[in-house]
């Protein structure tokens, strides 16, 4: 890998080996491949800027991304960047279900952002073009499919250097309304060549990344794009939905293109083992891939395990299993399981957990609660547990988990108040629970969804997984939250389930509740499927959850 000093993301796609050898695949939404030679990505990347400053944008001027197309988005991305523009990656949206909440969501980003343009496709622009009436910065909403046709306007890319804003990642919003994440080149440098480096993926020549990850967000746009581009690593990207209509898709194209890197969140594994069929395993290879990335979501061990049980038939080794924690204020990647060596699952005694010690189960610990290790930091980089006080705790201690190091970004953008509260003295204050253990970080979940009952601490995902187990129950579509009743904070689940089977559910839910964790919620509320709200990236959203239960909104069935 290159010096990475001066390095930004256009002069690494300048640096990319020439010819048709080596470039990006698409698999587009029409199902057809579309292949870029890293020389012809480069060349329409320029195209696209020069018509970018036709429209009048200026280096450092934002433009906004809503396009659910995986090479028209990669391509007007990295026209932007090289532009000398900063691209503004939105959720595409992809139905008609609450509208105008989008919008909303759509409006806040842009008005934040300040972009200046909109760039959709003709089946939403007329949904963004609805933006501009609310949001005075947004000058113009064009549609991908025209705005970059005819002859080239003359253009002067603008020189890049490595502390240039190079994109805003917003965030997910799951706990709060979504935040720009201002990336630089040089963290972004930082970041990927750390993770894709010999202490992370330890990146190889014959490398394949195969994703189906949204690529409005850091795993999938960093991960797979803007990585592979910073460490030549050929990619192919798969359209986000395929995934949802036909799981099974994703480990067929590893098998046809002989991935060896892929990463998903854990719902992901699980799905994909629920849906693939035995007959279908013999038609699959895995044995190349080397790399099972987890990360995103909380990691369970059993779906992981349940996923190499199934698959190995297909030749897919288990220690390919790599469960991973980052977040969009350090670029990606924070911590990486170490790679090639099995997964490492701590076995603790839950009730030592509410008082916020990890302690190691023995055979006589009552109840047993596993955490996934997530593994070390990268060279450079520093990992803390703090109290609340911001003094560092040993080992086996639950707190504050804070990061430090290249990788990190600036802070938020245009919201000096977040950025206080969640940076300081070089530290990302990354608002998770978690501890150390033989310097390995594990994750116990969000400060802001910790919920504490009688002051024993319960982890929302630990709650939500044994509700998700239940027959009948919709598995990854549980929240779990607490409520304030008679000056006693207690327990509400949420979950998702058909009609008839509610009566039922509520009773098994509270059982399932009160025999694993000792706690009986004060209620269970069964809802219909796809009722409860999610962020862009799919996560649950428990504070507005908890928002509807309090207000009725949560329509119960009967």
């Amino acid at each position: 890998m290159q010096d990475t000093n001066d390095t930004t993301l256009v002069s690494a796609l300048a640096r990319l080996p020439r010819g048709d050898a080596r470039g990006f695949r698409f698999i587009g939404r029409d199902r057809q491949e579309r292949y870029y030679p890293y020389e012809a990505l480069e060349a329409e990347a320029h195209r696209r800027a020069a018509f970018l400053g036709a429209l009048g944008l200026r280096k450092g001027d934002r433009v906004a991304l809503v396009i659910g197309e995986p090479h028209e988005f990669v391509l007007t991305l990295l026209g932007a960047m090289v532009g000398g523009f900063v691209p503004v990656p939105i959720f595409p949206r992809a139905s008609f279900k609450n509208v105008e909440s989008y919008i909303e969501t759509l409006s806040h980003i842009i008005g934040i952002a300040s972009a200046r343009v909109a760039i959709a496709m003709e089946g939403n622009q007329e949904i963004v073009t609805q933006v501009q009436s609310r949001v005075p910065c947004l000058e113009r909403v064009v549609c991908v499919e025209t705005c970059f046709e005819g002859p080239t306007p003359a253009f002067a890319a603008p020189t890049i250097v490595p502390d240039d804003l190079c994109f805003l990642q917003f965030t997910s919003g799951s706990t709060n309304k979504p935040k720009g994440v201002m990336v630089t080149h040089r963290s972004l440098v930082a970041n990927a060549t750390s993770f894709l480096g010999p202490y992370g993926l330890d990146r190889r020549p014959e490398d394949v990344a195969v994703s189906w990850l949204p690529l409005f967000h850091d795993m999938g746009l960093i991960g797979f794009v803007l990585g592979t581009i910073l460490c030549d690593i050929q990619p192919v990207i798969l359209p986000t939905e395929t995934f949802a209509r036909a799981p099974g898709l994703w480990l067929e194209t590893i098998s046809k293109y002989k991935g060896s890197i892929t990463f998903a969140p854990n719902f992901a594994y699980g799905l994909v083992t629920k849906r693939v069929k035995e007959k279908d395993l013999a038609s699959l290879d895995l044995s190349k891939l080397r790399v099972a990335g987890c990360g995103a979501e909380p990691i369970r061990a059993q779906t992981l395990i349940e996923f190499a049980a199934k698959f190995a038939p297909a030749g897919f080794d288990s220690k390919a299993l790599l469960p991973s924690y980052g977040m969009a204020e350090s670029c990606l990647a924070i911590t990486f399981h170490q790679l090639g060596t099995p997964m490492i699952v701590d076995r603790l005694d839950a009730d030592a957990m509410k008082r916020g010690f990890a302690t190691p189960a023995d055979e006589t610990t009552k109840s047993v609660v596993e955490v996934v290790s997530c593994g070390h930091p990268f060279p450079g980089h520093e990992l803390a547990v703090m109290d609340d006080d911001g003094a560092a705790l040993p080992e086996r201690r639950v707190g504050h988990v804070w990061s430090r190091g290249p990788s990190v970004t600036p802070g938020y953008f245009e919201n000096p108040e977040a950025t206080a509260e969640g940076f300081g003295d070089g530290w990302l204050k990354t608002g998770d629970l978690g501890y150390i253990a033989d310097g390995n970080l594990y994750i116990c979940g969000r400060i802001k969804d910790l919920i504490i009952v009688r002051g024993a601490n319960f982890y929302p995902q630990d709650l939500e997984w044994v509700a998700s187990d239940l027959e009948g129950v919709r598995r990854g579509n549980v929240v779990a939250f607490s409520v304030l009743r008679d000056g006693t904070e207690e327990l509400v689940i949420a979950a998702e389930a058909s009609s008839q089977d509610a009566s039922r559910l509520r009773d098994e839910v509270n059982q399932a509740i009160s025999s694993s964790f000792g706690i009986t919620p004060m209620h269970v509320a069964m809802v219909r499927v796809g009722d409860l709200p999610k962020t862009s990236s799919g996560k649950a959203q428990r504070r507005k959850t908890k928002a509807m239960y309090e207000s009725g909104e949560l329509d119960e069935h009967p």
